[in-house]
């Protein structure tokens, strides 16, 4: 299998590299086939040998292939006359990666505000208010005058249906509740809209119990008790914010994995950022797209690439898990690993099954 490989910026180059060794060593143990990897540029590297942070090259090569694995983008650092849409915008646009898959899991061994959590966030990843990505031509953002600045949020119900599918599909497989978060007392049309056709669908999992929860109610609820809910369907600005919050209080962003998909191709790209401060040092924290690695080899599994993945992302979380509780971690976690350390010590873990 081809899969591609995106170092990115930042941290990106030292747990895209870590990630990767993991991946390998996981599909070695469970005797499946070797990935081979396609290096693609992209951010300052791709500035330095292509000109722009997204080079045509690299989305070229990307239409080939069914998944990926991308590391974080420090967009805000990159040269003036070159700064545009995020990398990763881009890249969620052009192959329409409507769903962002958000878990959100406390591990044994890592203090955690809410120890029992264990949750996913179904982040609909296409439009809402975000002006990268919700306008066809133009951006959702506008300043009519120098004094005032808009933004238009986009709602459809096409949109809205395909992410309420992809939330109770998952749900069966789970502990079969979907919570849909809105604000429908104030946004009557828009989240209105997302409200109404999430009950719709729901109506066809009639063994998936659905409730709601206004967006800022469904803050205080995973802070008093995030361990009573399961799968959370909501829109992209919403789902963007919950999911940093829930990541935060199931230990830190380094464990916030994510994985970005259609119904034909995927990328894993955990949820925190490239964190320029600490850029190689050898301290980062690779958990967070190790388990977005592990996401991506299960969801190849479940689109016909082989069941074998499937088996190499559960042990990939389990080692991970056992590195946890042996009281092995990164800084950002109380722990005094470095991101070789660490991820030696899940290489060591992946071996010993």
């Amino acid at each position: 299998m081809r899969l591609g490989l995106i170092e990115g910026d930042g941290i990106g180059p030292e747990i895209v590299d870590a990630t990767r060794r993991v991946v390998d060593e996981a599909l070695s143990v469970v005797s499946a086939d070797p990935v081979r990897w396609v290096p693609l540029p992209l951010g300052h590297k791709a500035i330095a040998e292509h000109g722009v942070p997204v080079p045509d090259f690299t989305l070229d090569q990307l239409e080939e292939l069914p998944g990926w694995v991308m590391g974080p983008h420090d967009s805000a650092s990159y040269p003036a006359q070159v700064r545009g849409k995020a990398p990763g915008a881009i890249i969620r646009k052009r192959f329409d990666l409507f769903a962002n898959i958000r878990p959100a899991r406390a591990f044994r061994g890592v203090r955690a505000v809410t120890p029992g959590m264990d949750l996913v966030i179904v982040r609909e990843n296409s439009e809402g208010l975000y002006g990268d990505r919700n306008m066809y031509a133009g951006a959702g953002e506008f300043m009519p005058t120098p004094d005032v600045a808009m933004s238009v949020g986009v709602v459809t119900r096409t949109a809205c249906e395909r992410i309420a599918h992809m939330a109770c599909r998952l749900a069966k497989d789970r502990r079969k509740r979907v919570t849909v978060v809105h604000k429908a007392n104030v946004l009557t049309l828009t989240t209105g809209l997302f409200l109404n056709v999430c009950r719709e669908v729901a109506q066809h999992y009639p063994d998936v119990a659905v409730d709601d929860e206004h967006v800022d109610a469904m803050a205080a609820h995973l802070v008093r008790r995030g361990d009573t809910f399961d799968v959370v369907v909501t829109e992209n600005l919403f789902g963007d914010i919950l999911s940093d919050l829930a990541g935060e209080l199931s230990g830190s962003l380094g464990l916030a994995a994510s994985l970005n998909c259609s119904e034909n191709r995927a990328m894993a790209q955990a949820a925190h950022g490239a964190a320029p401060d600490i850029a190689g040092h050898n301290r980062a924290n690779p958990t967070a797209l190790m388990l977005s690695a592990a996401m991506l080899l299960r969801w190849l599994a479940e689109h016909g690439h082989g069941a074998s993945l499937g088996l190499a992302a559960k042990r990939i979380e389990h080692s991970i898990s056992e590195t946890f509780a042996a009281g092995v971690a990164t800084a950002d976690l109380g722990g005094r690993a470095s991101t070789s350390e660490f991820t030696e010590r899940v290489l060591a873990q992946l071996r010993r099954l």
